[in-house]
């Protein structure tokens, strides 16, 4: 097999590719289940024995792995910035008292029996309106998290609810990446993805709120402690200058997004109107601002919820998320380079004999791809790119490939801490890695309605075979002419 750049090198087997596989799932397990250890030097670890297997055994030069590996890096560059910004963010907007002001109101209002669905539905309208599930987390899901936290619901099923909100709003939107990306990787209109994903995403989402009314139930029939609350409400009034007006911050920077200001200016114009409302609201100083944005906000009210609730914040925050990004793409990028990710994906490909089990074969690889690769975009970009053509053979729908692209890649990236956008949202919302998944509803059902569908072939779209055609060619056109 020819290298271009660099001579001979051996063909990528499927074996080669589970060595690494293997060893990452044991050492990751060994590490978080019994050393409480952080998951970033295992993934290291794991990404230099991939490097060697392509070094070593499969022939690939350094020099050509590490082109590759740094591309890979490269290409997420623009997430770890968003990150960076978003730590600013919360910082800013509780110096301000935009958190704080938000929670006030939050508290008063909303009540636990409610709280659950309805953080699920203002996620999703948010995230649908804006096409960003990251700016919907950074903006009403930092607020949702400190009432729920206010409302004794534990802070990982607020998340859960936040997520799935926000995930099934981004993937509606016409106006979110990944909803453009992956009709594009398909071949089919953007609305017809849209209207094809309605058929998963719909009952999944019934299911989705179904669940939260019941889990809020029992939260309701706890009851609120009036008490801790009238003393949340009175530190709060202490610390911060707590006015409605402080509302239109938040509504300015969701108004950007929306008008499609790209996410750091857009996130950033929202740190420093923060700012000036710090100062004008809360007496604020300069150097107190940009404390704040760089270490994060400390408060030190006495009161121990809301200490620990609005001790947050600043770019420091953001630098163990950044460094495992970092680690998981080295992994993903040895890996893609030395083609162990296709082999994976090739060795699936071949055990799929029916409609369902190659809708399987893609929500695996998807799913894979975006725990090894740590990246949502690869997830939807290398998946398509595999199965375009076995779909197109099959005469099925352009539509059935994107779905099935959006029900694994983009709702099962936030589940994997490592992924770029689960480490956004554990650092977003201020919780734990794994804590979160099991409540994550709308996003582990999703991909399960969708491998229902292939097998029973519910909703599964079929075109004649002349268009099957025109798709295979030009998808080998592609191939031959862009390497993609």
């Amino acid at each position: 097999m020819k290298n271009d750049s660099f001579g001979e090198v051996k063909e990528t087997k499927f074996i080669h590719a589970v060595i690494p596989l293997t060893f990452l799932v044991c050492i990751l397990t060994y590490t978080i289940r019994y050393t409480q250890a952080s998951p970033h030097i295992p993934i290291i670890i794991s990404g230099m024995l991939a490097v060697f297997i392509a070094m070593f055994v499969l022939k690939y030069k350094w020099a050509y792995l590490i082109e590759g590996i740094l591309n890979t890096i490269k290409s997420s560059m623009e997430a770890v910035l968003i990150l960076l910004v978003i730590g600013m963010l919360v910082g800013s907007w509780i110096i301000s008292g935009v958190v704080p002001t938000m929670i006030f109101y939050g508290l008063k209002i909303i009540s636990p029996s409610i709280f659950l669905p309805a953080a699920l539905i203002l996620s999703l309208i948010v995230a649908l309106t804006t096409g960003n599930s990251w700016s919907t987390a950074a903006t009403i899901g930092i607020a949702l998290m400190g009432i729920g936290a206010g409302l004794g619901i534990p802070p990982q099923i607020t998340a859960g609810a936040i997520i799935s909100g926000a995930y099934m709003g981004d993937k509606l939107s016409p106006l979110s990446d990944t909803t453009n990306l992956a009709p594009a990787m398909a071949g089919s209109d953007i609305f017809e993805h849209i209207k094809a994903m309605l058929y998963t995403t719909i009952p999944s989402f019934i299911i989705t709120i179904i669940l939260f009314i019941f889990i809020g139930r029992k939260y309701s029939d706890i009851g609120v402690d009036t008490e801790s609350l009238n003393k949340i409400f009175v530190v709060l009034n202490q610390e911060f200058n707590i006015t409605p007006l402080l509302f239109i911050i938040p509504l300015i920077t969701i108004v950007l997004v929306v008008k499609k200001v790209p996410a750091i200016p857009g996130l950033f114009c929202g740190t420093l109107i923060g700012g000036v409302g710090a100062v004008i609201f809360q007496g604020a100083t300069v150097k107190d601002f940009i404390t704040a944005l760089q270490i994060g906000y400390v408060s030190n009210s006495g009161n121990q919820f809301v200490d620990e609730l609005l001790t947050r914040g600043g770019m420091n925050s953001m630098m163990w998320t950044v460094t495992l990004i970092i680690c998981a793409l080295f992994l993903g990028g040895a890996m893609e380079r030395a083609k162990m990710l296709s082999a994976v994906a090739n060795k699936v490909l071949s055990i799929a004999k029916s409609t369902g089990s190659l809708i399987l074969a893609t929500v695996f690889t998807s799913i894979a791809t975006n725990i090894l690769a740590a990246e949502q975009y690869l997830s939807i970009v290398i998946t398509g790119r595999i199965y375009k053509d076995a779909y197109a053979s099959r005469n099925l729908h352009p539509t059935t490939l994107s779905r099935v692209l959006e029900d694994a890649g983009t709702m099962t990236s936030p589940l994997i801490p490592w992924n770029s956008c689960g480490a956004y949202m554990m650092a977003a919302l201020g919780i734990a890695p794994w804590i979160y998944v099991p409540y994550c509803f709308l996003n582990l059902i999703n991909p399960i309605i969708s491998i229902i569908y292939g097998y029973t072939g519910f909703s599964i779209r079929y075109i004649d075979s002349t268009k099957a055609k025109k798709i295979r060619f030009k998808s080998i056109f592609a191939t031959n002419i862009f390497g993609k």
